[in-house]
C-alpha cells in the first residue's frame, strides 16, 4: 500500500516537472501575440494602392533583432528578379535565386499544358520542405534535387549561382575582393568554380536574413504552413505586374513556348491553335493570391506585402524604402547605389539582355503598349476576365496607348 502511494506521488511529481519544463521551453521559443487589432486591408475602393502593407500587426515586431526570412513570390517576367536584387545588395541578407527550379526539374521536368494545374501541385510539398531547410541555412537539402548528385557537397550545377552575391563572396568564393561590389553573374560562375555547400551554409549562417525568390509557388495560400511557423518568422513580398506587360515580356523571352504569340505579334494574324492556358492560369493564380493576401486573414497579418512592378519601376528608391520598412531592414548605401546605377539604363539594351538588370525602368514597365496590337490586348483581357463576369478588368481599351498606369481590379 505504501509502495503504491509512493508510485502515485512520484508520477504526479514527474508530470508536474514535465509540464513545467515544456512551458519554459514554449515561452522561450514561441512568442504569444496578443489579440490582433483588425485593420482595414481589403480590396475596398482604393484599388490603386497595391503596394500597401496588409494588416501589419504592431505587436508582431516584438523583437527587432530577430531573424527575418523573406520570400519573393511572383510569376515569370513580372519583375521579381529586379526585386530580388534589392535584397541581394544588402550586406546582411543571404539571397538565393530560384532554388525551387531544381525541385521542378527533378519531380516534373516536362510540364504538359493539359495537366499543368495538376502537375504543379505535385511539387508543393517538396518545395515547402526545401524552403524550410534553406531558411534554416541547411543548404545540403538542395543536393537531393541536383543532377548529377553533388560529390563531397560540391557542384557546378546550381541554377543561376552567380545571381547571388553571397555565393560569389567569401567564404564561398575567394576570387573577388570585398571592394568588388558589382560582380557580373558570368564572372562569378567562371572565376569561382564549383560551389561547396558547406561554405555556402556557413555564409548563410553569418547573415541575419535569408531572402529567396521563386516563381514556382502558385499562390500565397500555398505558403500558409511556413508563414504560421513562428520559428521561421517568414514575410512574403508578392510582386505583381500588368498581365499585358508579362505577356509582352514572355513573347520576347520564351521563344519556344510563346512562338505562336510571337507570330501573331509580328504578322498581325491570330494563329488558330494559340495556347491560352498558361495566360489564364497566371491570371487565376494572381487574382486568387491577391484576394487571399488582402483579405484580413489572421495568419497573414503583418506577413504580407503586395508590390506592383509598375510602381517600383516609376519610383524605385521610394518603393524600396517602403518594402525595407515593412521588413524591418535598414537601407544601406550599397542598395541605394545599385538602384541608381540600374534603373537609368537604355531600354534597347534591356531588350537584348533579357535576364539583365540594367534598364530604363519606367519605359520597360510600359513598353507593352507599343509592342502588343489592339487585338492582342483585347484577347488578353478577355482571357483574364474568363469566369469573373468581366468585373476584374475595368480598364477601357482606349487606355492602351494613352499612358494610363497600373492594373484596375
Amino acid at each position: 500500500m505504501l509502495c503504491s502511494r509512493k508510485m502515485i506521488l512520484l508520477a504526479v511529481v514527474s508530470i508536474t516537472i514535465y509540464y513545467s519544463t515544456m512551458k519554459i521551453f514554449k515561452d522561450l521559443f514561441v512568442h504569444k501575440c496578443p489579440a490582433p487589432i483588425l485593420l482595414n486591408c481589403g480590396l475596398g475602393h482604393d484599388v490603386k494602392s497595391f503596394n500597401r502593407m496588409c494588416d501589419e500587426n504592431p505587436y508582431d515586431n516584438y523583437n527587432s533583432s530577430r531573424k527575418t526570412n523573406i520570400l519573393i513570390l511572383a510569376t515569370p517576367r513580372s519583375g521579381s528578379s529586379f526585386v530580388g536584387q534589392l535584397f541581394n545588395q544588402h550586406s546582411d541578407v543571404f539571397y538565393l535565386f530560384e532554388p525551387l527550379y531544381h525541385v521542378q526539374t527533378t519531380l516534373i521536368p516536362h510540364l504538359s499544358p493539359s495537366r499543368y494545374a495538376v502537375e504543379r501541385r505535385v511539387m508543393l510539398g517538396a518545395s515547402r520542405d526545401l524552403l524550410r531547410s534553406l531558411y534554416n541555412c541547411d543548404l545540403y537539402f538542395l543536393e537531393s534535387y541536383i543532377k548529377p548528385q553533388p560529390a563531397n557537397h560540391t557542384t557546378d550545377k546550381l541554377f543561376r549561382r552567380g545571381a547571388s552575391k553571397a555565393l560569389c563572396s567569401m567564404p564561398v568564393c575567394d576570387a573577388f575582393s570585398p571592394s568588388d561590389s558589382n560582380i557580373e553573374e558570368r564572372d562569378c560562375v567562371r572565376k569561382c568554380g564549383s560551389l561547396n555547400f558547406i561554405f555556402a551554409s556557413e555564409s548563410c549562417q553569418k547573415k541575419h536574413h535569408v531572402a529567396i525568390k521563386t516563381v514556382r509557388i502558385p499562390e500565397v495560400n500555398d505558403l500558409k504552413a511556413l508563414i504560421e511557423d513562428p520559428r521561421l518568422n517568414l514575410k512574403v513580398i508578392q510582386v505583381v505586374r500588368d498581365p499585358r506587360g508579362i505577356l509582352s515580356s514572355r513573347i520576347e523571352t520564351f521563344l519556344d513556348t510563346y512562338h505562336l504569340w510571337r507570330i501573331w505579334r509580328d504578322k498581325g494574324r491570330k494563329p488558330p491553335k494559340l495556347d491560352f492556358i498558361k495566360l489564364k492560369t497566371m491570371c487565376d493564380d494572381f487574382l486568387n493570391s491577391v484576394s487571399t493576401g488582402l483579405s484580413q486573414l489572421p495568419w497573414l497579418r503583418g506577413r504580407y506585402m503586395l508590390v506592383r512592378y509598375e510602381d517600383l519601376a516609376r519610383n524605385p528608391l521610394q518603393k524600396t524604402k517602403e518594402v525595407y520598412t515593412f521588413l524591418g531592414l535598414s537601407m544601406e548605401k550599397s542598395v541605394v547605389d545599385w538602384i541608381q546605377n540600374n534603373t537609368r539604363g537604355n531600354n534597347d539594351m534591356s531588350a537584348k539582355l533579357k535576364y539583365g538588370m540594367m534598364r530604363d525602368s519606367p519605359a520597360n514597365a510600359e513598353s507593352w503598349r507599343l509592342k502588343l496590337s489592339y487585338e492582342m490586348v483585347n484577347y488578353t483581357q478577355t482571357v483574364s476576365d474568363a469566369g469573373t463576369g468581366g468585373q476584374r478588368w475595368r480598364r477601357q481599351l482606349s487606355d492602351v496607348r494613352n499612358g494610363a498606369h497600373g492594373i484596375s481590379l
